[in-house]
């Protein structure tokens, strides 16, 4: 059927171009006469690769000199350990929780020490970001977490919470790169690639050389450690090579695409047709409030899970899939990444449009 208009939140679509180049590479990489899956992670080849995907990604993000960039494995789920593992001095870490993911966070924090939820969304579904301008911030907390976009609810922050000086750690997977962003007001900013910036297994960490210490928690694995990979220059152990070559062609794409304000424009424009067709519909609805709507995730309902289903099946049909709303939640979601194209979203609106005239009451 050739290639559908993928809305899935993750793994998610990537730039059709990136997959052309990589699949002209996947015989032989630039005259080495082998597959970047197939050489050594010691190898002069992949050396380039990891060393050029880190300088872009420092481009694209500005990221300072003094904030290491590290490739890793085990997903952002991984991170929900790390983190408390490597920063809790203290033992007391203060959590936003305003969906699934800051949840599951929070609750792996509260194995390693005083994990407190200063505020949450969850009294109505996820479907706001709290006010954060004046929260309960425990004076011995080593840092402030917050997951910055949520997945499945379609939630983003506009402002960062007042940490009152406290460290900010972020999981940024599903607005990696969406938008430019201020590193400097982060200790940690971390995300998963698989929903904007490549294929699933890598995770990138970016995080400030101060909190990178051997003072971690006792019982601490060595792999859990940022100092055993910042040490290594991500290459203590065989890393997901292929997915940061592949993340290496994604940052390219970005940067010849204009950067992160470029792509911010572009992720606006997007998400406006969807949004503005749902504001006026009236079958389809958004379930979000609208000053914290996600650019990336876009959940929206008809009100009755029959028609949801139904919609959700003839959209596939018509090349529009993985639209499905998450389980704990239900309806639709359409996830517009980077590299879904806006006459993807377009053509979206114009099949809504369309069934919503064929389900008039």
């Amino acid at each position: 059927m050739g290639r559908v208009y993928n809305f899935s939140a993750g793994p998610a679509v990537l730039p059709e171009e990136v997959l052309k180049e990589a699949a002209e590479e996947m015989l032989d990489y630039q005259g080495t006469g082998m597959s970047v899956m197939e050489m050594s992670h010691r190898s002069k080849a992949f050396e380039t690769i990891i060393q050029e995907a880190e300088s872009d990604l420092r481009e694209l993000m500005n990221i300072p000199d003094n904030y290491k960039v590290l490739f890793l494995q085990g997903g952002a789920s991984l991170q929900f350990s790390m983190i408390p593992q490597n920063l809790m001095k203290n033992g007391v870490a203060d959590y936003i929780i305003t969906g699934q993911w800051a949840k599951k966070a929070f609750k792996e924090a509260q194995k390693y020490g005083k994990a407190v939820a200063v505020a949450s969304s969850e009294d109505k579904t996820f479907s706001y970001i709290p006010d954060c301008s004046d929260l309960p911030i425990d004076d011995d907390a080593d840092y402030v977490y917050i997951c910055e976009n949520n997945t499945i609810y379609g939630t983003k922050y506009k402002t960062l919470p007042d940490t009152k000086g406290k460290t900010l750690v972020a999981d940024v997977s599903s607005c990696f790169l969406s938008e430019p962003v201020d590193v400097t007001k982060y200790g940690v900013i971390y995300g998963g690639v698989q929903k904007n910036v490549g294929p699933a297994g890598v995770v990138i960490v970016i995080i400030r050389e101060d909190l990178i210490t051997e003072d971690v928690l006792p019982g601490t694995p060595t792999m859990c450690q940022y100092k055993t990979h910042a040490d290594a220059k991500s290459l203590y152990n065989t890393p997901p090579a292929y997915g940061i070559y592949i993340c290496g062609k994604v940052f390219k794409w970005l940067k010849k695409r204009g950067g992160l304000a470029a792509m911010k424009e572009y992720n606006e424009k997007k998400a406006k047709i969807l949004y503005d067709f749902l504001d006026e519909s009236k079958l389809f609805k958004g379930t979000v409030v609208k000053e914290d709507r996600s650019l990336m995730n876009v959940p929206f309902v008809t009100g009755d899970a029959d028609l949801d289903a139904e919609f959700v099946k003839a959209a596939a049909a018509a090349g529009f899939v993985n639209l499905k709303g998450h389980r704990t939640v239900g309806g639709m979601r359409a996830s517009i990444y980077n590299a879904m194209p806006i006459e993807g979203v377009e053509k979206l609106v114009a099949f809504m449009k369309k069934f919503e005239e064929e389900h008039q009451a």
